[in-house]
């Protein structure tokens, strides 16, 4: 058997830098919902951005903060709001900040908001860095790309998967395991849209996957757990798998 040869030239990728933007990533999200905190440690908050960029190759690193800087007052609205939700929807969340600090579906969700942030700023591969960061403490997968609208909540967090152009609007409620993926997996769709769009006020239960770029869950519609779903639902439609279950009673 002949051996194939690709002649790729070998570069530093500077891997530390995962460190780096894990530590970055941490301090940030402290500085947004601790004034202190910021007060103390917001210069170096800025200051590991920069670094970040600049061994990242990233020019005008200050712009990009600036810019970067002034999205926190409308990201921690949102989150704000993110946090409410949860505290509604959830009858195990006893306050606010139960949620704030101890679900990870809330902190998966703010790192996306941040990274979202930077994304939209068309800063490369650091918001990638970002959103797997909360991926591997959270178990929870949100690209940075995703578009998702007020009061988010996700319920215990672990295998959720949401795909780069999705969208989600106002008021969902996803659950673990569920999965807003691509129908087909090729390099040539890569500038189309290839996940689903959830409309407003959607709950989606555990382990439910919907695919495809056309699929739309019309608004006010519940999706049940295990529900495999590649084409689109009209809005108020209740989906569910039947179970084959049978339950005996012991003698």
């Amino acid at each position: 058997m002949n051996e194939v040869s690709i002649n790729i030239k070998q570069q530093n990728y500077s891997m530390c830098l995962r460190d780096a933007v894990e530590v970055f990533t941490k301090e940030l999200i402290n500085c947004i919902f601790d004034s202190n905190y910021n007060s103390t440690y917001g210069e170096a908050t800025k200051n590991k951005f920069l670094k970040i960029l600049d061994r990242l190759s990233i020019e005008n690193e200050v712009c990009f903060w600036v810019d970067f800087e002034k999205s926190f007052k409308e990201i921690r609205r949102k989150l704000d709001l993110d946090a409410l939700a949860a505290l509604n929807s959830d009858p195990a969340a006893k306050s606010l900040r139960e949620i704030y600090l101890a679900y990870p579906g809330f902190y998966a969700i703010a790192v996306y908001r941040l990274s979202n942030q930077l994304l939209q700023q068309k800063i490369p591969v650091l918001p990638r860095m970002m959103s797997e960061f909360a991926h591997s403490i959270t178990g929870t997968d949100i690209h940075p790309g995703a578009q998702i609208g007020d009061s988010f909540f996700i319920d215990h967090a672990t295998g959720i998967v949401i795909g780069e152009t999705t969208v989600i609007k106002n008021n969902v409620k996803i659950f673990q395991g569920v999965t807003l993926g691509g129908i087909q997996v090729k390099k040539s769709m890569a500038s189309t849209k290839r996940h689903p769009t959830i409309e407003s006020n959607v709950v989606i239960y555990a382990n439910a996957t919907i695919l495809g770029g056309d699929v739309i869950i019309g608004e006010n519609s519940v999706i049940g757990a295990n529900v495999c779903i590649t084409e689109t639902v009209l809005e108020n439609s209740v989906v569910t798998v039947q179970s084959e279950n049978k339950i005996f009673q012991r003698n």
